[in-house]
């Protein structure tokens, strides 16, 4: 079941429009990163500060019914807001890859499953690894499986 709560749409326009424009649309449009041609699923996640829903674009990194969430917001000095929500509520995160949302659990990845997923991102979108290359930070990588369903009382 989909994140309920209030939805807070994003501060920046061509964003709220996608997302929009993806979800009204059951995925087959806006399903692309502006004008590259390339995947993108719909990612919700709850705020770490305002408990409402967040919605973002982000790249398309799926591998076995797994997916990646890069952090890398085109190399900037600090992580997207999205980081801090998924650090305190990783079990609140939806993903939409098509038409029908799931819910699911993220978990930070570190070491060589980390290793794994970056090169998994880079091939899906290469500019991630000169994101990394404009940064000082470590680009954090999370990885959302399906929630197991919960057990009916």
């Amino acid at each position: 079941m989909p994140l309920t709560g209030e939805y807070e749409p994003s501060p920046q326009q061509w964003v709220r429009d996608q997302v929009a424009q993806y979800e009204a649309s059951g995925g087959r449009e806006a399903n692309t990163l502006l004008d590259t041609g390339l995947p993108v699923c719909i990612f919700s996640t709850r705020g770490a500060r305002s408990g409402k829903v967040r919605k973002q674009a982000l790249m398309r990194v799926e591998h076995e019914g797994a997916y990646a969430m890069v952090g890398s917001q085109g190399g900037a000095p600090t992580d997207p807001a999205w980081v801090a929500n998924l650090r305190k509520y990783p079990d609140q995160v939806t993903v939409q890859d098509g038409p029908e949302p799931w819910d699911g659990v993220a978990r930070e990845v570190t070491g060589e499953e980390k290793a794994q997923w970056w090169e998994r991102a880079v091939a899906a979108y290469p500019p991630y690894a000169e994101y990394q290359q404009k940064t000082d930070r470590v680009i954090p990588v999370f990885v959302v499986e399906r929630a197991e369903p919960a057990n009916p009382a």
